[in-house]
């Protein structure tokens, strides 16, 4: 009697939210496909469907929602993790029939309920995994996380409730994913985290072993290690404690890529303070000018929130001030919205819709005109891109100014054959606009 053939169960998933979560799914997916597990981008084809949600934002609990309740109805069998998943009743109550809820990073709980409702068939033969294991993002850039949860406690945010107090990852852990990144061909690590500048601080610096040496878990010695690989190296959420003025000398050097994404949030120092944030945005103003003194091609890519809980007109008008004498390179608006829990919901007076809309109106133009200043300065220069996509005869690029998804390209013309993405190429640049650069690869 001939034996049936053994098919390997498949998982779809669905990642929501910030590039942590993503780095979340993708840990979950490299250990499920270690098992043997196949995955699939459509969910009816899936025998079980992970949805890793955000709850970050009220809209985004809905978002969280409105995709659980598309995986239910396309398969039925669905599992929901992420940081929604801390609030399990509420998604309970709408979904009753999901097969488990749980909550951030918990990735042993997500593959045992897998394995509940999809017993993996392991073959240790063919189910082979990758040293860098299983990505979301294109094959040239990766996130790399470097930390969980954090120390901070801004009134607007819930992250620590959600994810718990700062956890880093083992320095040498951190490198070794580096170095399989890079050997796989990833050509730009992005490194992220909830407060990447305080790795370290609660393993009071923990060194780990590493080429025959020893490499403290500290911001600067993370940093200083990462830019030996021969890679682009970008980094994201970076608080401007003190000593991340050590790393701009790096920027300078070329170990990593001059360009630092702080999310300053505010410049009002009542704001600030009723934010729980860093309030001496002044001081800020003298080290930025520093920073660029020692590597004048740093890009500064930040965040601000706009109709804050007892912002008044003064405040605000402050924020445009600090925003034009800080000449943010990249930034993002977000208009003020309460959060389930955060403190910040207690605070007053609230700034009425069309006030806020004004407000979030006006920042942009005042950063779309320093944008576009600041682009067409970069006219007639020759800057080194990495391709992203190319078709048509023409190609999409970023220059070391740009992160992936959330800042500018640089379109490329009359390409011609033999660039694929990844590569990176000297551009010489011919024309700008308030957000991208327009260019030709110099021969």
């Amino acid at each position: 009697m001939k034996q049936k053939s053994k098919i390997a169960p498949r998982v779809g998933v669905v990642s929501l939210g910030c590039p942590k979560a993503l780095v979340d799914s993708e840990r979950i997916m490299t250990r499920l496909r270690a098992e043997g597990y196949e995955m699939t981008g459509h969910a009816e084809k899936a025998d079980v469907v992970i949805v890793n949600t955000c709850g970050f934002l009220d809209s985004a609990k809905e978002e969280s929602l409105d995709a659980i309740g598309q995986a239910m109805r396309e398969n039925g069998r669905v599992i929901v993790t992420g940081c929604m998943g801390a609030q399990p009743d509420l998604i309970r109550d709408k979904f009753p029939n999901l097969l488990a809820v749980t909550g951030p990073h918990q990735y042993e709980s997500v593959v045992g309920a897998v394995h509940e409702a999809a017993p993996p068939l392991h073959d240790p033969y063919v189910d082979l995994v990758p040293p860098e294991g299983l990505k979301l993002t294109p094959r040239h850039y990766a996130y790399l996380k470097i930390s969980e949860g954090c120390n901070n406690r801004c009134s607007f945010c819930i992250i620590p409730s959600l994810r718990g107090d700062l956890v880093s990852r083992p320095v040498h852990h951190v490198l070794h994913e580096a170095e399989n990144l890079a050997r796989a061909g990833v050509k730009e690590i992005l490194v992220i985290s909830q407060d990447t500048s305080a790795y370290g601080i609660d393993t009071k610096y923990a060194p780990g072993p590493w080429k025959g040496a020893s490499v403290r878990a500290k911001f600067y010695d993370l940093c200083a290690a990462l830019g030996e690989m021969g890679v682009w190296v970008r980094l994201h959420y970076v608080y401007p404690y003190p000593h991340v003025d050590d790393v701009i000398p790096l920027m300078a050097q070329g170990k990593i890529l001059p360009y630092l994404d702080i999310p300053f949030q505010h410049a009002s120092p009542s704001v600030l303070k009723a934010m729980r944030r860093p309030a001496n945005q002044e001081k800020i103003l003298d080290r930025i000018a520093a920073w660029r003194a020692i590597c004048p091609d740093l890009t500064l890519r930040s965040t601000f929130i706009v109709g804050f809980p007892g912002e008044t007109d003064r405040d605000f008008d402050m924020l445009l001030e600090w925003l034009r004498a800080a000449q943010i390179d990249r930034a993002g608006c977000f208009k003020y919205e309460p959060v389930e829990g955060a403190a910040a919901n207690a605070l007053g007076p609230h700034v009425p819709p069309e006030v806020m809309e004004e407000r979030y109106a006006r920042f942009m133009a005042v950063q779309q005109d320093i944008s576009a200043e600041k682009l067409a300065a970069k006219i007639g220069r020759v800057l080194p891109c990495i391709i992203d996509d190319v078709a048509g005869g023409g190609a999409d690029a970023r220059s070391m100014a740009d992160a992936p998804e959330i800042d500018g390209k640089v379109f490329l013309r009359d390409v011609g054959e033999g660039l694929t993405p990844g590569d990176i190429v000297p551009v010489r640049i011919e024309d700008s606009d308030e957000y991208d650069l327009f260019g030709v690869v110099e021969k």
